[in-house]
């Protein structure tokens, strides 16, 4: 089934507490085959919170990456909904269990790339929220690397997606929810344009898409927005953020992220070059 990724959509037939849904076709993404990350191995990681009045507290409904002290990228549709104000959103940064020992910051600014006309329409499917006040950086708070525009990701070339999703299609992440990371391969545009031109719900990969992952080795319902990243001589690089796809570790169907490097002079526009604020 093609899972589409909205903020204000469910986490379906599972227990990780994420915002209430529209109906049963959409679905948030999260991570399959996946591992809990050890220790403080993506400190850039970022969950953000609606608040839910029947419950009294600020839920988890999308991922994002911390790229500045004071900013985070997130894919737009997490931050599309109608009338959304900047005080509809917390962010939750340094955790690896989910509500464990909550300190949520507030957000000073949405910014959605222009292009982006919601997301049935595809691409630009990327945001930047400007926190109130800038971060203190430390081993669990700190920032993932941008790429050059000019990057080249290679097919085959395995990277990490992280997130609290699902662990399986309508599986969700069990208590205590702990950060999952999953290793997936780099899939060539062409080839991923292929599958999904086939059969219902054909929907084309385009230019500023990227696609990763296989057979049980994918991105799922529960959270989306959250990071694909390529190690380089050591060193982490955020090439990709999470959007959309279809089922859950699908043979033939990888999921399919905004691809940074389209955007990184937009990013720029926002978000100083220098780690300071």
């Amino acid at each position: 089934m093609l899972w589409l990724l909205f903020l204000t959509l469910p986490c379906l037939g599972g227990s990780v507490p994420v915002t209430p849904g529209r109906g049963p076709r959409h679905e948030l993404v999260g991570i399959v085959g996946g591992h809990d990350v050890s220790t403080w191995k993506y400190p850039w990681q970022v969950s953000l919170r609606s608040y839910r009045v029947k419950l009294g507290r600020w839920m988890h409904h999308c991922g994002g990456s911390l790229v500045h002290p004071q900013w985070v990228l997130t894919a737009a549709h997490c931050v599309d909904s109608h009338n959304l104000k900047p005080q509809d959103v917390r962010v939750q940064v340094g955790q690896l269990k989910l509500y464990d020992g909550d300190q949520l910051t507030k957000v000073k600014q949405i910014i959605r790339h222009p292009k982006y006309l919601g997301f049935a329409k595809g691409g630009a499917d990327i945001a930047l929220l400007q926190l109130e006040a800038p971060l203190t950086l430390s081993a669990r708070v700190n920032v993932v690397g941008t790429p050059s525009a000019t990057l080249k990701v290679p097919k085959g070339k395995r990277c990490s997606v992280t997130g609290w999703g699902n662990i399986k299609h309508n599986l969700s992440l069990p208590p205590p929810y702990h950060l999952q990371e999953v290793e997936v391969p780099i899939v060539a545009n062409k080839v991923c344009n292929k599958h999904y031109r086939t059969g219902p719900n054909s929907k084309p990969i385009k230019a500023d898409m990227l696609c990763a992952g296989s057979k049980g080795l994918d991105s799922c319902q529960g959270d989306s927005g959250g990071p694909l990243m390529c190690s380089w001589n050591g060193t982490w690089v955020q090439v990709g953020i999470v959007s959309w796809g279809r089922g859950c570790g699908l043979h033939n169907f990888p999921g399919v992220y905004i691809r940074v490097m389209s955007y990184v002079s937009w990013i720029y526009q926002y978000v100083p070059r220098s780690p300071g604020p």
